[in-house]
């Protein structure tokens, strides 16, 4: 699954300069949380083990009538009954589900949506036992007799009497209680009919709503399984290592399309209720868990090549696919399976590779064997609106849901604790594959700004966790879906890609392949894939300083990771872990004391350089002793997840090279030098005008990597001083780097109207200067925003080329007044195509005035506004806007209690939440705030932003001691630069 919003690349850094004023009125407006507070509740219900369950009766294919039939739970809570546990117990293994549902695509009488469905599973008891549990959320069930479901057993023979049946509503348990046990060996089938709604929740089977080019309404039933909501769709034994068959059903209106998993086998047409349905039944799937069932029924219509094995179809609206929007997805999608069946060295397991772009949608996409789906900004792209950006987000995306098509789907972790290894993987090869789609891009050199550094800035602190859990630590929903966080996906692919380097690519592709094929079909632990690399590594006699089970488990069982610091004046080198707070306390303990085995390259400025140095212990290596002007430059192209720190001498005459010819350095590593300096200076590590001065080469750099590592770490400078005056001298300070990168882009694109080549994805990125320059108030841009503003106001068509618009965008808010926001308003309530769309819902964050940025906080909670899926993101950007983030933090106490419950459950939206609001937090009262906020809200509960919210806590007390540090030096390093020619 891909993470949870995309904002592009000159949006996220786009820094609305905002006079000095506003913050008064920001302070103003403070009151407004305490009045606002009592809005925000409402009732929630609670769940009780015992209760009284009313399920209203589904009906199959052929029943016409409805009943409406009680149960009472007579359960009462007890931590010892196996319905108490999360986990279900091993007794029973599913083999194969009959899965029949019929959505309603229009609302009932209660103006529901609803759906009914009835299956059976067939499963071996591997254990005797006189109960099963099956989990269940939120089913009505028709009841059979006085039971909830029926049980027959396989191949002849009797199965036990059904003694009583439940559901077990806190544990999402169905509950059958036998009379007496079922036998060892034996195959049984449990049946059930029952109905849910089809909620617009974004979860289990759903429904998402659009409007189409004639205005109306339309309607689609969809899914979204991960982690733990096939249960809502129907009951099952939904855990990823109870892997069983699907034969799935749907009957749907005649006029729709319904697809699945696996190609349709057969569709005919049926009377239900007077009315004409079709029933389409599709061929059975392979072995496969329960989170990566899909089925959809819409009106969508598809693009395809059918020359192509297997079949590939991209699906989206019927306007999107005729104005082809389509078009890039399909002509990436056969050449990166391609690429992964050679990569894996296994065919694609399945038949076909349906891939669907969905209005609304949680994730950033979902890895659905055979039935991928996606937000439609990660699938759908126009080259008339959207940017190169965009168009990066898609192959990347569409790269990382077709790795797991093998690594997760094929073969699949036993449980969510190992839920780094799968997410982590396909977040590494899923530059490979887009590598192999885009080769002239160089996009592999993007995973160190997008995974590495954007990960280690949570990764440093003491909160942080271990890539592995063990596996009773990861029990409930909350908790799994809690794993899916930026540890899992990015750091999972940082260590990964260490490891395939230092074991060459070759070597780590034999022990995958070994690894994929040994495991076909089944479950595994993350040391299975150790052990298959082992043998790789024995069979080609790879020296290593210990096995990579030794090795690798330093860096998944332990949080962190080290800084490698180096003295060239005696060549010694050592390693301890990084903190960004060095003060803070780790309370997680370590069998590893955290100390790391550590893969170094390294080179040196007259030419030297040498494999792989292994560094385990304090250390002196003789090639790192050097004289001056030498300098010793460590982890070439950052394929180690580690910092580098150096004596004073050595960071002089890097700067010293940077300054003078910073081309003789690989891009990645300026990038680097820039990172790691910025970094120990907020550890205490350097002098933060070290770190300041690594940016001054800046004014003759155009590469799109070393800019944006800059811009990325003097982000963390502008929150801190953006309320203060000095930003004032900073802002003058960066006037004058970044007008020559302007001036740069405005003659290679003749003045702004000749479009560059889309082969040229680092290029094209470093429009990094237009969003730089506008935001800290570059007179040329600023000018440029407003007379394309003008243009648009005035013609029929949007002058902005794409690939400027997010920059232009926000500065045609910030700067043109409440005319200027209601104009961009009306051109996102009228966008067709979602990236647009997109990059017009957070330009409207950028305005000064406090009372537009409250309405639009306001618009986040009406859905006819704003969807769902954008909520979360869209307050995150008007967070980030200097004027909006106080705003935003009234608005989360608040409303707490009516995002909990809309958002609380998603995987990565909520952490981002809170993460976004506080990180501007930098003084005593904010850090009373916050642990007033989680005081306040204990008995509501945080969700997935749990460890968010610790995490804020801990940056906020990071961030005050750091400002009363560093403020006056800041200040006067800035004043002293701007001084100089």
């Amino acid at each position: 699954m891909a993470g949870g919003f995309f904002i592009s690349k000159p949006v996220g850094i786009v820094a609305i300069v905002l006079g000095l004023g506003a913050v008064a009125t920001i302070i103003a407006l403070s009151v407004v949380y305490a009045q606002e507070k009592n809005k925000g509740i409402s009732d929630v219900g609670t769940s009780t083990t015992a209760s009284t369950t009313t399920t209203t009766s589904t009906t199959t294919t052929t029943s016409t009538s409805t009943t409406t039939t009680t149960s009472t739970s007579t359960t009462t809570p007890a931590p010892n009954n196996p319905w108490n546990r999360w986990r279900l117990p091993t007794t029973l293994k599913p083999e194969f589900y009959e899965v029949s549902l019929q959505p309603f695509l229009k609302p009932d009488a209660n103006n529901m949506y609803i759906f009914k469905g009835n299956s059976s599973v067939v499963f071996l008891c591997e254990e005797a036992t006189d109960l099963i549990l099956i989990h269940s959320k939120k089913l009505n069930y028709t009841m059979q007799g006085s039971f909830h479901a029926t049980l027959q057993a396989e191949g002849g023979g009797s199965a036990p009497a059904i003694s009583s049946t439940w559901l077990e509503t806190p544990t999402q348990y169905l509950v059958v209680q036998l009379g007496a046990p079922l036998q060892k060996g034996q195959r049984y089938r449990l049946s059930s009919s029952f109905t849910g709604e089809l909620a617009d929740d974004l979860a289990g089977f759903y429904r998402s709503e659009y409007t189409d080019s004639s205005g109306s309404k339309q309607v689609v039933a969809t899914t979204q399984m991960q982690a733990a909501d096939a249960r809502k769709a129907f009951p099952c034994f939904d855990e990823p290592a109870m892997k069983a068959n699907f034969t799935v059903t749907l009957i749907h209106p005649s006029s729709y399309k319904a697809i699945s998993n696996m190609p349709a086998k057969d569709t005919r047409q049926q009377e239900i209720d007077k009315e004409i349905w079709n029933v389409t039944e599709f061929h059975t799937t392979p072995r496969m868990s329960t989170y990566l069932l899909a089925f959809i029924v819409s009106n969508f219509t598809a693009v395809e090549r059918n020359s192509e094995k297997p079949q590939i179809r991209i699906w989206g609206r019927p306007e999107a696919i005729d104005e082809g929007q389509g078009a890039y997805a399909l002509s990436v999608t056969g050449p990166i399976l391609k690429f992964f069946e050679a990569h894996y060295n296994t065919s694609y397991p399945l038949p076909k590779s349906d891939q669907v772009g969905l209005p609304d949608f949680n994730a950033g996409a979902m890895e659905n064997w055979g039935l991928v789906t996606y937000r439609e900004n990660s699938l759908l792209f126009d080259a008339a609106y959207s940017s190169i950006g965009n168009k990066e987000r898609v192959v990347t995306v569409i790269a990382h849901e077709l790795a797991h098509q093998w690594f997760g789907n094929l073969v699949t972790l036993r449980w969510w604790n190992d839920l780094w290894l799968n997410e982590g993987f396909a977040s590494y090869v899923q530059y490979l594959g887009a590598d192999s789609a885009q080769p002239t891009w160089n996009i592999k050199d993007l995973m160190v700004l997008n995974e590495l550094y954007d990960v280690m800035a949570t990764d440093a602190l003491a909160s942080s966790h271990p890539l592995s859990f063990r596996e009773e630590e990861i029990s409930t929903p909350a908790q799994i879906s809690e794993v899916f966080d930026s540890i899992a996906y990015s750091k999972g692919a940082a260590v990964l890609r260490m490891l395939s380097s230092f074991l060459s690519e070759n070597i780590f592709k034999e022990g995958l392949q070994s690894y994929l094929h040994t495991f076909s079909y089944s479950n595994t632990i993350y040391a299975d894939l150790w052990v298959h690399l082992q043998q790789a590594v024995d069979k080609n006699k790879v020296q290593l300083p210990d096995s990579i089970s030794n090795i690798m488990d330093r860096w998944t069982l332990q949080m962190g990771f080290p800084v490698v610091t180096v003295d060239t004046r005696s060549g010694t080198v050592r390693q301890e872990h990084f903190l960004l707070d060095p003060t803070s306390t780790v309370d997680r303990p370590s069998v590893f004391n955290y100390t790391w085995i550590v893969p170094i390259t390294w080179m040196t400025g007259s030419g030297r350089s040498s494999s792989t140095y292994w560094l385990t212990i304090t250390d002196t290596n003789n090639d790192f002793r050097l004289n001056s002007p030498d300098w010793l430059l460590l982890n070439l192209n950052v394929t180690g997840y580690f910092r580098v720190n150096y004596n004073q001498e050595n960071w002089n005459q890097l700067v010293q090279q940077l300054d003078t010819n910073h081309a003789a350095f690989p891009v990645i590593n300026r990038a680097q030098i820039i990172d790691d300096a910025f970094n120990l200076a907020r550890a205490k590590r350097v002098n933060v005008t070290l770190a300041l001065s690594t940016t001054r080469f800046l004014r003759r750099e155009t590469e799109y990597i070393p800019w944006q590592a800059a811009l990325i770490n003097l982000k963390y400078f502008k929150l801190m001083f953006d309320r203060s005056e000095v930003f004032g001298a900073m802002s003058k300070y960066m006037q004058k780097q970044v007008t020559p990168l302007f001036e740069y882009y405005q003659k290679i694109t003749n003045n702004w109207t000749t479009a560059l080549s889309d082969d040229l994805l680092m290029v094209q990125y470093n429009a990094n200067a237009i969003s730089t320059a506008c935001s800290y108030g570059v007179t040329k841009c600023q000018d440029l925003a407003a007379e394309y503003l003008r243009q648009w106001q005035n013609g029929p068509a949007n002058p902005v080329p794409p690939n400027l618009r997010s920059a232009i965008y926000c500065s045609m808010v910030a700067t043109g007044g409440e005319d200027a926001w209601n104009f961009l308003w009306q051109k996102f309530r009228e966008a067709r195509v979602v990236s647009e769309a997109d990059k017009l819902r957070t330009a409207l964050s950028c305005s000064p005035n406090p009372w537009i940025l409250s309405r639009y906080l306001e618009y986040t909670l009406d859905p006819t506004k704003i969807r769902k899926q954008d909520a979360t993101s869209t307050i995150n950007s008007i967070a980030s806007n200097v004027v909006g983030q106080s705003l935003a933090w009234d608005f989360i106490r608040a409303n707490w209690r009516t995002l909990f419950t809309q958002y609380g459950g998603g995987s990565f939206s909520f952490s981002n939440l809170i993460s976004s609001v506080t990180q501007r937090f930098s003084s005593e009262f904010e850090l009373q705030q916050l642990e007033q906020f989680k005081k306040d809200n204990q008995d509501i509960g945080f969700g997935s932003g749990t460890r968010a919210l610790e995490q804020a806590l801990e940056q906020t007390r990071a961030n005050i001691k750091w400002v009363e540090e560093n403020k006056a030096a800041v200040q006067s390093w800035f004043e002293s630069e701007n001084r100089s020619k």
